[in-house]
């Protein structure tokens, strides 16, 4: 029973956070098929457990480990870190580089963007 309730915990957080089957696949680094066998109550490793619950922000039991809005705001300033981050090495290979604080408003706003913005549908893809 304590399997099944740990399970329900997992599927409400995905709801929450918005998260779909392929993207916890990547973001865990789990095949897909061991993704939907953990969802449809197959019996899996723990380590599979605790990939798909870091994700997530939970502990082992289901319990939240990171609320939602800094779980999120974590993905978004990764994401917003790899997308400037490719902007100054293409900046930097012509000679334009950009300076520190231009760099740190890019990536704020970059950062928004993913909470907020255009961009917020792509918080978790890959």
């Amino acid at each position: 029973m304590e399997r099944l309730h740990v399970l329900e915990k997992v599927k409400q957080r995905k709801e929450k956070i918005g998260l779909t089957l392929d993207n916890i696949s990547k973001l865990s680094q789990l095949g897909n098929r061991t993704v939907t066998r953990f969802f449809s109550g197959e019996d899996v490793k723990l380590s599979t457990l605790e990939k798909i619950t870091t994700v997530m922000g939970l502990d082992f039991a289901g319990n939240e480990t990171v609320d939602i809005k800094t779980l999120k705001e974590s993905r978004a300033k990764e994401k917003a870190l790899y997308i400037v981050s490719l902007v100054q090495d293409t900046s930097a290979l012509e000679m334009q580089g950009l300076e520190s604080e231009a760099l740190q408003s890019l990536m704020e706003d970059t950062k928004e963007q993913f909470l907020t913005g255009a961009y917020q549908k792509n918080l978790w893809a890959s």
